[in-house]
């Protein structure tokens, strides 16, 4: 009879044994098949280099890691940057990233690529976060975005100009009504013309009543946008059948005014054309302009000494109302999961980690996500502007950008155009938006 050699035997089922404990001690993804595993305790988050996203991660990793024993590893790029790693991301599912923070402009062209949020999105936290917080992060019926910031344009405003005494006795003999921050677009108008001014008697204007973001960028679109809103706009540029909007009327009633207030009163620089947020922040903070409608989080830098000359003379006001009402588009960032992580449910625990730190947020940018940080802050000494932010963060003509993978190119190819054309007088603003409707049918699938 042939007997077994014991001394080969043996070992080969200690590896086969070791084979099958390894795969069992092994959780699986079902939706992507990656494994987590508890050998590697490190949790990738990818975020914009210098962001808030970046400080705010890098503050907390180090406590984050003392309650769960996971190391955050950070990974910083520009802007852009972020949405082209997570896009390979998303193709390669090579597992790369556990965490990243994101604009809300890349949820349609991500959305297939991240985890849903459920679970972590409970009805508490939607009870604390702004309107259109939650469906800003929501693409096809799934949450996958954890808000983490929203941001909308208010009106700040040079407070020594509106409060001084012979400037409200001017402005009320020549309008007939009482020099305060504007609350809709003839007052705005009205308080631009007054406040350009040629203050030093050289016969040229040296400070002007505000700004327009006529820069050949997004900052353009946005601000238009906000106004074509507060016309009566629904349902930004799209419709929800696919229907291209752009050229119908609360569009061109917002080019129209903002073509006036450069063009026909003057009461903007007339180098606004090449003038987007930042170059209209620095026009300010010189004092060289009276108003600006500006990000909400502006109000901060404006009363810094170290930054600008009018600190400690700067006021915020709610964003100024069309005939629909107080409206603005938002600027949220989110927090999501990709499919790929192989930690998803340590990445889940993050974001929940991460979101009870939301202050941090606030400190940072002097913006955060929820309504219970807006209102605890709003109270103290430098955060002014919250107050008038809440109120445009729930404006009833509030609302997000379209929800279609083709915005950007839209933006790019259609609206930045458009508004250039109008702007500059080479086409009249109904003019411009009828080209860009003709451009957008173009880019959009077939109905």
């Amino acid at each position: 009879m042939k007997t077994f050699n014991w001394k080969v035997i043996i070992p080969f089922f200690l590896v086969l044994l070791l084979m099958v404990v390894s795969g069992c001690s092994n959780s699986t993804n079902g939706e992507t098949g990656s494994k987590e595993s508890g050998d590697d305790k490190t949790l990738t988050v990818l975020v914009e280099g210098g962001s808030p996203a970046y400080e705010v991660a890098n503050q907390t990793k180090d406590e984050f890691k003392e309650e769960t024993g996971y190391e955050v590893k950070i990974e910083a790029v520009p802007y852009s940057g972020v949405y082209d790693k997570l896009k390979a991301e998303v193709a390669s599912r090579a597992g790369a990233f556990d965490v990243a923070t994101i604009d809300i402009l890349w949820f349609p062209a991500l959305s297939s690529g991240l985890l849903p949020l459920d679970d972590v999105i409970t009805e508490e936290v939607e009870n604390d976060l702004f309107p259109g917080l939650v469906s800003g992060g929501t693409y096809n019926g799934e949450k996958y975005g954890m808000p983490v910031w929203t941001n909308a344009k208010n009106v700040i405003y040079r407070k020594d100009l509106f409060e001084d005494q012979a400037n409200q006795e001017a402005f009320k003999e020549e309008y007939g009504y009482e020099l305060a921050p504007p609350k809709n677009w003839k007052e705005y108008r009205d308080m631009a013309a007054f406040f350009t001014q040629d203050t030093n008697g050289d016969g040229k204007p040296d400070q002007y009543g505000t700004t327009v973001f006529g820069a050949n960028n997004g900052d353009s679109v946005a601000s238009w946008l906000d106004h074509a809103a507060q016309a009566g706009a629904d349902s930004l540029v799209v419709g929800e059948g696919g229907e291209v909007l752009v050229n119908q009327k609360p569009y061109v009633e917002a080019l129209e005014f903002l073509t006036t207030l450069l063009n026909e009163d003057q009461s903007v620089p007339k180098g606004a054309l090449e003038m987007a947020s930042a170059e209209t922040a620095e026009l300010f903070w010189s004092g060289k302009s009276a108003m600006m409608i500006a990000w909400g989080h502006f109000y901060v830098p404006s009363n810094d000494p170290e930054t600008s000359e009018v600190a400690g003379k700067v006021g915020s006001a709610p964003m100024i109302a069309g005939d629909a009402g107080i409206g603005a588009v938002p600027g949220p960032w989110y927090q999501v999961v990709p499919k790929s992580s192989k930690k998803p449910e340590i990445a889940q625990q993050y974001l929940e980690f991460i979101y009870e730190k939301n202050e941090l947020y606030m400190k940072s940018l002097g913006v955060a996500a929820r309504k219970s940080v807006f209102e605890e802050y709003s109270s103290q000494e430098g955060y002014e502007h919250l107050e008038p932010l809440m109120t445009t963060l729930n404006g009833d003509q509030t609302q997000n950008r379209p929800k279609i993978k083709e915005w950007q190119q839209i933006e790019n190819e259609a609206l930045i155009p458009a508004v250039q054309y109008a702007l500059s007088g080479e086409k009249t603003p109904q003019e411009s938006l009828d080209w860009a409707a003709e451009v957008i049918k173009g880019i959009l699938p077939p109905k």
